[in-house]
C-alpha cells in the first residue's frame, strides 16, 4: 500500500485540476485508513474553497468536513473526516 500524506496541496490550481486531484487523494486516503485529512485550498477568493466544498458534499467516502480553525490554517484549510471504513 502507498504512503499517503495527511495534507493535500490544491493552491495555484484550476478548479478543474483539483477537483481531480481531490477525488484521487479522497480514494487513496480511505483506502490508507486515515480518519482525518486537511485539503489546503487557500483564502483568495473562496473560488476553489467552493468547488471543493462542493465536492466534498457529495463524496461517499466524506463522512464530514469543516474550515480549520486557529491553528489549523483558517479559512485556507478544510478538515475532511473520512467515512469509517467498515460502513463502506
Amino acid at each position: 500500500m502507498k504512503a499517503v500524506d495527511r495534507e493535500l496541496k490544491l493552491r495555484h490550481l484550476t478548479v478543474d485540476e483539483a477537483l481531480f486531484r481531490l477525488g484521487q487523494y479522497l480514494d487513496d486516503a480511505f483506502m490508507a485508513g486515515l480518519p482525518s485529512v486537511n485539503i489546503v485550498h487557500g483564502k483568495g477568493i473562496g473560488i476553489l474553497r467552493q468547488a471543493v466544498h462542493e465536492a466534498l458534499a457529495k463524496h461517499p467516502l466524506v463522512k464530514s468536513y469543516r474550515l480549520g480553525g486557529y491553528g489549523e490554517g483558517d479559512y485556507g484549510v478544510t478538515i475532511v473526516e473520512m467515512a469509517n471504513r467498515s460502513r463502506t
